[in-house]
């Protein structure tokens, strides 16, 4: 298992090396992103640069989500709402030359993030330290027009699975993944739809990086209550970086990151929808996915493309903890996703 980071300091040195690369429980790295430098001409390197703040809030009958981006040539901005019961599904998506109007904050636990063009406003920010407000209002979604206020609480104490993929040639991956905000607040698309604490969180994905021109990844996760009233999170990936050794497969259990190595996904690429496989070399996480929805995304504008198969189903199976807990997992409804893109 790679490295642990326990300590502040900048993601890169003056020559845009990484300072450090594995995983963290929480980002103690700072996003100098002014120091990259992997080109000789620089004035082309903001152009490769990849950031985004990704949240998606799982209830129990319904999976919302709202995403803010910007992958150099273009900017996305884009929400999504998917009913479980019937299948009902909505996304729009606005695609921005050059990201123009999309601020992203420097680091995932400060600052502002947000787009406004005429009616249509997003923004994502920051309260009282340990609030983050996710502010929507964008008339016309869907017919009826999208309206969200919701509150996703993040304790100082709260851990979240922070990796440094590192790449050839001075690319890296830098990410963030915050399991089990509990969320309180609505989302009104057509008719209103309450969040409670108890029954309704959270999650959180970060990443800036620069990437090869062609990329690839995997990435599973969920949010959910146990039945003993615990909070439940896993973050299973593959697929990032040249270093097997770093992954991001994390058992989240109440707040706290239990570290897992490598994760075996076994699925059929020609058929998402058919069973899913996860388990780890080291026998303590053993999942079977059943999709039950699969939402597709492409983006195709010539020298960008990319291609995300993102199916949602239920998690059956048991992990284990650092302890030596077993936790079964039964019917759970999360996600799974297989990514490519050149970019």
């Amino acid at each position: 298992m790679a490295k642990e980071i326990t300590a502040k300091a900048p993601l890169l040195d003056n020559d845009g090396n990484l300072t450090a690369y594995g995983w963290a429980r929480q980002p103690y790295l700072d996003a100098n992103l002014e120091d990259i430098n992997f080109y000789y001409f620089r004035l082309f390197e903001p152009l490769r640069i990849k950031r985004w703040q990704y949240y998606g809030i799982t209830t129990p009958t319904h999976f919302f989500s709202f995403t803010l981006s910007n992958v150099g040539y273009l900017g996305l901005v884009f929400a999504y709402v998917l009913e479980f019961s019937t299948g009902k599904y909505h996304e729009e998506t606005l695609s921005i030359p050059f990201g123009r109007g999309i601020i992203l904050p420097r680091n995932s636990n400060e600052g502002d993030c947000h787009y406004t063009k005429a009616d249509i406003h997003l923004h994502f920010f920051i309260e009282d330290g340990s609030r983050r407000v996710l502010d929507i209002d964008w008339p016309g979604f869907g017919g009826s027009g999208l309206k969200a206020q919701v509150n996703l609480v993040l304790d100082e104490g709260h851990e979240s699975v922070v990796n440094v993929f590192p790449y050839a040639n001075k690319r890296f991956f830098y990410t963030r993944k915050v399991n089990c905000l509990p969320a309180e607040g609505f989302v009104e698309l057509g008719q209103v739809y309450k969040m409670a604490p108890g029954d309704c969180l959270g999650t959180l994905d970060w990443g800036v990086g620069v990437w090869p021109y062609r990329s690839f990844w995997l990435w599973g996760s969920l949010s959910q209550h146990l039945p003993d009233g615990r909070t439940i999170g896993l973050n299973l990936g593959g697929g990032i970086g040249n270093d097997p050794e770093v992954t991001d497969n994390a058992i989240i259990l109440n707040g706290k990151v239990y570290k897992l190595g490598t994760v075996d996904f076994k699925y059929d690429s020609r058929d998402f929808k058919k069973p899913w496989q996860m388990t780890s070399k080291d026998g303590r996480l053993a999942l079977e996915f059943k999709p039950f929805f699969e939402r597709v995304a492409k983006t195709n504008a010539i020298i960008l493309s990319s291609e995300v198969h993102q199916m949602f189903g239920r998690y059956s199976g048991f992990v284990v903890t650092d302890q030596g807990e077993r936790i079964e997992i039964d019917n759970l409804i999360g996600w799974a996703e297989e990514h490519h893109a050149r970019w």
